[in-house]
């Protein structure tokens, strides 16, 4: 489960694209904490500490408690914009989150026990289709990531949705068909001339 992160923040009380890049000249990030039925609150952080939180790779998918003027904010992260050519973070979303709240996020995932898989002990290639999985799942049990176990599939194999056991307090976004997460393909299948790859029956990429 995702460690729970601080963010130190103060109020601003102007807007605007000058205000704004006052503040980042001033090693500061402008952000907005959104949601929970109240008014949108303009703060701002320090950069030094947004990109050291984000550096952790969850950040997106972590509780963050936004601490300005002694009160604290629970809130999950919704968006960072970097600038486009010094890859600083120049602005931030943050989601007014419950405790008890139920919310989307995007867990990557890992697959273990490859050395077990018939199909890539052969030679086969494992072809993932989805990196991420979109879960729901409890504010306070965002996992890291999802583990899938390849133990026992062979070449021509698909992985589903239905595969995966989830852990506790999550559930997956997409419940309307069976998804494709990975398949198990011959190595020859990925050189072909046409580009075709092992597809699960039925499922075409757009429904990946």
């Amino acid at each position: 489960m995702s460690d729970q992160l601080t963010l130190t923040a103060e109020t601003r009380e102007r807007g605007g694209k000058g205000a704004s890049r006052d503040l980042r000249r001033n090693g500061r990030v402008p952000a907005v904490v959104y949601g929970g039925k109240e008014e949108p609150l303009m703060i701002h952080v320090e950069e030094k500490l947004l990109m050291k939180q984000l550096m952790t790779g969850h950040f997106m998918n972590s509780v963050v408690m936004i601490d300005v003027d002694g009160k604290q904010i629970r809130t999950l992260p919704k968006d960072v914009a970097f600038h486009p050519v010094k890859d600083r973070p120049i602005h931030a979303d943050f989601l007014r989150i419950s405790k008890d709240a139920k919310v989307n996020v995007a867990v990557p995932v890992l697959f273990t026990n490859e050395e077990k898989s018939p199909g890539l002990k052969r030679g086969g290639v494992l072809n993932i289709v989805r990196h991420e999985l979109e879960l729901v799942c409890d504010a306070d049990k965002i996992p890291d990531d999802i583990a899938i176990d390849v133990t026992g599939f062979d070449v021509g194999d698909s992985i589903h949705i239905s595969h995966v056991t989830l852990p506790k307090g999550s559930e997956s976004a997409i419940t309307d068909r069976d998804f494709t997460i990975a398949t198990i393909v011959a190595p020859s299948a990925l050189k072909s001339s046409d580009g075709d790859t092992t597809k699960d029956e039925g499922e075409t990429a757009e429904e990946a």
